[in-house]
């Protein structure tokens, strides 16, 4: 965790320093979720959907907004749609804390959020056609600048709401629920329906803590299958594994990788592995590239090609994935289960076109 977190400096022009009340400076850590396997309960706790987008943190100046992201980068210039809502809705001073997201067809899409920053000069295009929307959760500093980052959740909360009832419509503030039925109701439905990837649980009493994870995350994750199509590490000694499914041509598609296997796993899944087979002209017969492309991994601080070991794709895997799929991919590391030994790779669900849904039964 880097050390700190939030700069204060002292109001100009006011005759006596010591008691001018701080204002926020750029760039400000953002309080964090830590993450949990359950949905927690019990007094005091409110809920909000976890958006699948890009934290942001919005500075209303006197001269102009400025975006900031998570890891401290400025955003500006990639949303002006959001910075003109901003500057026409949101008081001088005020500094907001959300999400910036793109609706596509009722649903998030992240995908569009990366264009943003590739665009050039196809950026106005781009906002006319996908414009963006932020989703507040938390209000930093009220109007004038004045700091409340020691108030309580609840207050802070109320605060944001006011603010925001007469904003434009590309500021909305994120729903908030202490009812545990309508958690629910998000994870069974809006996770397909609105792309939600989960739900965050704070303290209706709490601070906000820049930097600290006091707040919990619970992602959303689906069961299902894939084919192996290969792995890192080594045939006898995988590492991780790389992911398939097949389109309907009948092509296997590279899908997403696992986070590292437990010993056991590793084990067990060596056992059934082997090289894929050799074509008849006898090179390889495999259907992804050596290495793996790195615009197939979809990380974009990290772009560099994975060498891996190719196997036969004749292994099925049961593995616990996150909602978010875009462009046929996990766009995060799933989790490996299993080993499915009772299903061969024409059990496993085609993948489908995005236009078609994310994936299609077979039957």
């Amino acid at each position: 965790m880097r050390p700190m977190q939030v700069r204060l400096a002292m109001t100009p022009n006011r005759p006596s320093p010591r008691n001018a009340p701080p204002v926020l400076r750029r760039p400000v850590v953002p309080m964090l979720a830590a993450p949990v396997d359950a949905v927690p309960e019990g007094p005091g706790l409110v809920h909000e959907p976890k958006w699948d987008g890009w934290r942001c943190i919005a500075f209303r100046d006197t001269d102009g907004v400025y975006l900031q992201s998570r890891a401290g980068r400025n955003l500006t210039g990639y949303f002006p749609d959001i910075t003109r809502a901003i500057g026409a809705g949101i008081p001088p001073g005020a500094v907001l804390d959300g999400e910036l997201i793109v609706w596509d067809r009722g649903r998030t899409n992240f995908a569009q959020l990366q264009r943003r920053v590739t665009a050039g000069r196809e950026l106005p295009q781009l906002v006319r056609e996908c414009p963006a929307h932020y989703v507040v959760f938390d209000l930093l500093a009220d109007a004038g600048g004045r700091v409340i980052l020691d108030r309580p959740l609840s207050q802070r909360r109320a605060c944001l709401v006011r603010m925001l009832a007469e904003a434009p419509a590309a500021l909305t503030a994120t729903p908030q629920t202490v009812d545990i039925r309508e958690v629910s109701d998000w994870l069974l439905y809006w996770t397909v329906a609105a792309g939600i990837e989960g739900v965050v649980s704070k303290r209706q009493g709490g601070r906000y803590q820049p930097g600290r994870r006091g707040w919990a995350k619970f992602r959303t994750r689906m069961v299902t299958e894939a084919i192996v199509g290969g792995v890192t590490g080594s045939v006898s000694d995988p590492e991780t594994v790389l992911l398939g499914r097949i389109d309907r041509r009948g092509r296997l598609r590279y899908t997403g990788r696992s986070h590292p296997l437990a010993r056991d796993q590793r084990v067990a899944l060596a056992e059934l592995l082997s090289p894929p087979p050799m074509s008849g002209r006898g090179a390889v017969a495999h259907p992804w590239p050596q290495p793996l492309p790195a615009s197939w991994s979809g990380q974009l601080d990290r772009p560099e090609p994975t060498r891996y070991e190719q196997v036969d794709p004749a292994v099925v895997v049961e593995i616990a994935a996150d909602t978010a799929f875009e462009h046929s991919r996990w766009r995060y590391r799933v989790r490996y289960t299993r080993i499915r030994p009772d299903l061969s790779p024409s059990d496993v669900p085609f993948l489908l076109g995005e236009e078609e849904g994310y994936f299609g039964d077979r039957s």
